[in-house]
C-alpha cells in the first residue's frame, strides 16, 4: 500500500541519506523492531544503548513510509482537548498526558543536541484559533483550564494575532512549547548512527509471517531468510492495526503543500505553528529552507493510493484557505503530497503489550502527536522490558 503520493516533500528534499541490505541470512537478536520510520529510529537507539543486540527492518526504504509525509509538528496539544480528554480518562490522566508532551519536546531536542544530529529542529510557539465563532467560547474554557493548570499560554485577540502574525481570524490560545524538525532527516541520522555502532539494519525487507512463540518471536521474510528474537516491537504506525481482530482507530488521509521559498510573510511565521478548531483542522508551519508547509483536510483513507484529481482538489482548498487567513499574501505551491495516519477517539497513542501476540511489544503512535508519542515510548519500552509499570502504560494500554 501507498502512503504517501510520489512527490512528498521530505524526500525531495532529502533524498535517500542512506541505504542498506536486505536480509540474506538467518539471524537471532535480543529484539527486533520492525519499522524504521520515525519511531522505528528512536525506539531502537533506545533499545540499542541500553544493550540489547537490536535489528531493524523495513519494507521500504527507511522511513520512507509515513515519516516521509508527516509535517513534523511537534505540540504537546493532544488532538483532543485538554477539558474534554480529562472527561474521558480523568484531570489526572489528561494532566499527565499534556505534561508528557511537554517533556517529550525537551528530551528529543537533547537527543538530537547529544547526536550531534542536524535535522532541521526549531523552538517554535503554538497558535490555536476558533474556526468561527461557535468555537469561540469552548476554546477560551480550554485556555483558562491550561492556565489554571500552570501551562505557559496566553491568550490572543483577533487584534493581537494581526499585529503580531498579520492573520486574520477569530481569538486563539498562544503556547510557548512548541518545535519543528525534519523527522525523516533525523530518523535517517539517527538509525545511521546506531547502524556503525554495529546495530544490524536490513531494508527492501518484507516480512510474510511472524510466528509469536511462547519463548521467542520468529520472523519470515519474504525472501524465506529468518530472524529468531527474543522479542519484537512494532513500530509501524496504522498498518499495524490489521494485524487485531479488534478495531483501535480509523484511518484517514491528509493532504499538504508546501510553498515556495522566502515567502513573504516568513519573518512574522517562522517561530510558529497555527491550528485551528475544526475538525479536521488546518495546520501550518514554516520549513527549515523559508517555506510556509500547510496541510488538512482529511479523508477517510481507502488503502489506495490517492490520485492526483483529489490531491489537487484537497491541496486548491489549503491554499484558498491560507490566503484567506494571511489577506494579500500570495501562496505559490512547490509540492504537495498526501499522507495517511491513524485517530483514535481520545488522541492517544497505543503503547504496551497486546494478549494476542506473546513477546510482542507495539509502539503505535497515532494521531497528530505521532512524533511525540514515540518520544514516550522509548521510556516505556525500556519499562515494559524492565518488567516496571509507569503512569502512561496505563492511558496507552489497548484494553482501554
Amino acid at each position: 500500500m501507498e502512503l504517501r503520493s510520489p512527490e512528498a516533500f521530505w524526500l525531495l528534499k532529502n533524498g535517500i541519506p542512506y541505504n542498506y541490505p536486505s536480509l540474506r541470512e538467518n539471524i537471532a537478536c535480543d529484539i527486533a523492531v520492525v519499522g524504521s520510520g520515525i519511531t522505528g529510529a528512536l525506539i531502537s537507539h533506545t533499545l540499542h544503548r541500553a544493550g540489547y543486540k537490536t535489528v531493524v527492518i523495513d519494507k521500504r526504504d527507511v522511513a520512507n513510509g509515513s515519516t516521509a509525509a508527516t509535517t513534523s509538528m511537534l505540540q504537546y496539544e493532544i488532538d483532543v482537548p485538554m477539558q474534554r480528554l480529562a472527561g474521558m480518562i480523568g484531570e489526572k490522566g489528561a494532566l499527565t498526558c499534556y505534561r508528557e508532551g511537554i517533556a517529550s519536546i525537551e528530551i528529543l531536542e537533547e537527543l538530537l543536541i547529544r547526536e550531534g544530529i542536524e535535522a532541521g529542529f526549531e523552538r517554535k510557539k503554538s497558535l490555536q484559533v476558533a474556526h468561527s465563532e461557535k468555537g469561540v467560547a469552548d476554546l477560551e474554557k480550554e485556555y483558562r483550564t491550561r492556565k489554571e493548570h500552570g501551562f505557559r499560554v496566553e491568550w490572543l485577540s483577533p487584534k493581537e494575532i494581526r499585529e503580531r502574525y498579520c492573520m486574520d481570524s477569530h481569538p486563539g490560545i498562544l503556547s510557548d512549547e512548541g518545535a519543528s524538525i525534519d523527522a525523516f532527516r533525523a530518523a535517517h541520522e539517527l538509525i545511521s548512527r546506531n547502524h556503525a555502532r554495529g546495530m544490524q539494519v536490513y531494508d527492501h525487507t518484507p516480512v510474510r509471517e511472524v510466528q509469536h512463540e511462547t519463548d521467542q518471536v520468529k520472523i519470515i521474510a519474504e525472501s524465506g531468510f529468518h530472524i529468531c528474537s527474543k522479542r519484537v516491537v512494532y513500530c509501524t504506525g496504522f498498518e499495524t492495526l490489521r494485524m487485531f481482530r479488534r478495531k483501535y482507530a480509523d484511518v484517514i488521509s491528509t493532504f499538504a503543500c508546501v510553498s515556495e521559498q522566502s515567502f513573504g510573510l516568513y519573518p512574522q511565521l517562522k517561530d510558529l505553528l497555527i491550528w485551528d478548531t475544526a475538525n479536521p483542522y488546518i495546520y501550518m508551519r514554516t520549513t527549515d529552507d523559508g517555506r510556509l508547509l500547510v496541510g488538512g483536510e482529511d479523508i477517510p483513507y481507502t488503502y489506495n493510493p490517492v490520485g492526483e484529481k483529489i490531491k489537487n482538489r484537497k491541496t486548491g482548498k489549503l491554499v484558498k484557505k491560507v490566503e484567506k487567513l494571511f489577506p494579500g499574501l500570495t501562496f505559490l505551491e512547490d509540492y504537495t503530497w498526501a499522507g495517511a495516519f491513524g485517530v483514535t477517539k481520545d488522541g492517544l497513542p497505543f503503547i504496551g503489550e497486546h494478549p494476542d501476540f506473546p513477546n510482542a511489544i507495539f509502539v503505535l503512535g497515532l494521531g497528530g502527536n505521532g512524533i511525540t508519542f514515540s518520544v514516550q515510548g522509548m521510556e516505556l519500552v525500556l519499562k515494559i522490558l524492565a518488567g516496571e509499570d509507569h503512569p502512561l502504560l496505563h492511558y496507552y494500554r489497548f484494553d482501554r
